[in-house]
């Protein structure tokens, strides 16, 4: 048989030899797939399990911590509703202590408000009065300076109807002269006309009767002549004598009228005479006066123009002031509209953060010092002080903040301890997370799992962690078995208490008190 065989083996070739050595490949192959398929199955298997477990395990849990929550919560909310209905107690109190004080202020302000439209009216009555006695003094300067302008008036009215009157009666006076010495030369001149008629008369009468006795005869020739000339001249010139009868009623009549008009002229002309005097006294008196008066209108151009420039000066004055007092109210309307906005957001928090005011805060919202005496001694010890006018009346001015500063600096500490609180529990779930993290990676079979190292994943007794190679001198670490607590659950035991959240553990823990006194 051994011979037989070693017969076989060497008739084989090279070629089957090859052959036969892919089929052990190829065996193999399959074998180390099958083995990694059911090691896959078997993980798949496990991990499905451990899901299925782990889902039992929270959904028990989380139905025991609901009835614990349940129960915590309906105490809290009894110890809520108490403490609500103190604070609304305390607040009905306060509203209606505030009803009393602004019915009070409403009764003093009504009060004020009567008594001020009584000071009111009896000031417009004052008023009233001051203004009747200034118009009646106005009224009687007015009347005075009426009665004066008119006195004066009635004064040179009358000098002038006085003078006027002067001038008429010398007028007249000359008048009467002149027609008396007129009538004087006229009846001397009348007088001596009748003294040398008479003369004349009686010397023709002598010389007529000397000569009518030489001359008789001669007259009677003569007349005779005549008598024929005037006949024959009488028929020639009658119609002349008429015309010249009625041409010497017209002379008569035009020298009646001549010296009637010459009378007229001589007068008007004395008349303008003695106008032109009074226009050259009264246009000297009126160029005076014009003087005068142009000097007192350049005065009062000078004073006008000086008002006007005063004027100028107060309404720019007044226009820059205004345009001031515009920007400035302008800028303080703007600042109050922020102060009102930055009032509204402060009521609008405060309304946001009464929500989350603790029991505490909404008994006592005011905290007192946690400063000890000594310690305020020290302190004041360390900052010495001295107090000023001006320091103490600011003092004065900003008490009212007090209570708010107050809060304000508790809330400032409430959230530094807060933050504080908040890193802390950061790190907790960061370092907690990281935990979950390695102990997901070491249940679950993924491709990055794999790729990594990880010391639960062992294959035929083998890891794929690199081997430590030994170090002389130095022992190695021990290595425990570790068994996960999921892994293990007994129902008849009850539940681990679980950790309580942020909110929770604040109000049922032990409370972390802020430097305020308030609980973090």
């Amino acid at each position: 048989m051994p011979k037989k065989g070693k017969k076989f083996k060497a008739a084989l070739t090279d070629e089957e030899q090859l052959l036969l050595f892919q089929q052990k490949m190829l065996a193999e192959e399959e074998a180390t797939k099958k083995k990694e398929r059911l090691i896959a199955q078997f993980l798949k298997d496990k991990l499905a399990k451990e899901e299925h477990n782990s889902n039992l395990n929270l959904n028990k849990i989380n139905t025991q911590w609901r009835t614990v929550l349940r129960e915590v919560k309906n105490t809290e909310l009894h110890k809520d509703l108490e403490i609500l209905s103190q604070t609304f107690e305390r607040v009905v109190d306060c509203k209606d202590n505030v009803i009393k004080s602004l019915a009070k202020d409403l009764t003093e302000a009504e009060e004020q408000y009567a008594h001020a439209l009584r000071s009111h009216l009896h000031n417009l009555d004052q008023l009233l009065t001051l203004q009747r006695r200034r118009l009646s003094l106005l009224e009687e300067n007015y009347n005075m300076e009426l009665e004066a302008l008119t006195n004066e008036f009635e004064k040179e009215r009358k000098t002038i109807i006085d003078q006027h009157d002067k001038e008429i009666r010398y007028l007249q006076d000359v008048f009467m002269a002149m027609e008396q010495n007129y009538m004087d030369s006229e009846y001397e001149s009348k007088l001596e006309f009748q003294s040398m008629w008479d003369d004349l008369k009686n010397k023709n009468l002598e010389e007529k009767h000397f000569l009518r006795l030489k001359l008789e005869n001669i007259v009677e020739d003569l007349w005779r002549k005549f008598q024929d000339a005037l006949k024959n001249y009488t028929d020639a010139t009658e119609d002349r004598k008429v015309a010249f009868e009625t041409l010497k009623v017209k002379d008569e009549k035009s020298s009646k009228e001549i010296e009637m008009q010459m009378k007229k002229i001589q007068k008007l002309q004395e008349a303008i005479v003695i106008l032109k005097g009074k226009i050259t006294a009264h246009s000297r008196e009126s160029e005076w006066q014009n003087q005068g008066i142009r000097s007192d209108r350049e005065l009062v151009h000078v004073q006008l123009r000086k008002l006007k420039a005063q004027k100028m000066q107060a309404r720019s004055l007044s226009q820059e002031n205004l345009v001031k007092l515009t920007l400035e109210s302008n800028a303080t309307l703007k600042a109050l509209k922020k102060v009102v906005e930055k009032g509204e957001k402060v009521l609008k928090l405060a309304e946001i953060c009464r929500k989350f005011e603790t029991e505490e805060e909404k008994v006592l919202p005011f905290y007192s010092s946690i400063l000890t005496p000594k310690e305020q001694e020290e302190l004041e010890k360390q900052n010495p002080e001295e107090l000023t006018e001006e320091l103490a009346k600011l003092m004065l001015d900003y008490s009212g903040m007090e209570n708010f500063w107050k809060r304000y600096n508790k809330v400032k500490l409430e959230v530094l301890s807060l933050q504080h609180r908040r890193a802390q529990l950061l790190d907790m779930s960061a370092k907690l997370r990281e935990m979950l993290k390695q102990y997901l990676d070491g249940i679950s079979v993924s491709d990055e799992v794999l790729s990594q190292l990880n010391p639960l994943f062992i294959v035929n007794h083998k890891s794929n962690l690199p081997a430590l190679p030994p170090q002389r001198g130095r022992k190695g670490p021990n290595i425990y078995n570790v068994i996960e607590a999921a892994h293990i659950w007994r129902p008849e035991s009850p539940p681990p208490a679980p950790c309580l959240p942020a909110p929770c553990a604040d109000r049922k823990g032990p409370l972390s008190k802020s430097p305020g006194g308030s609980p973090v």
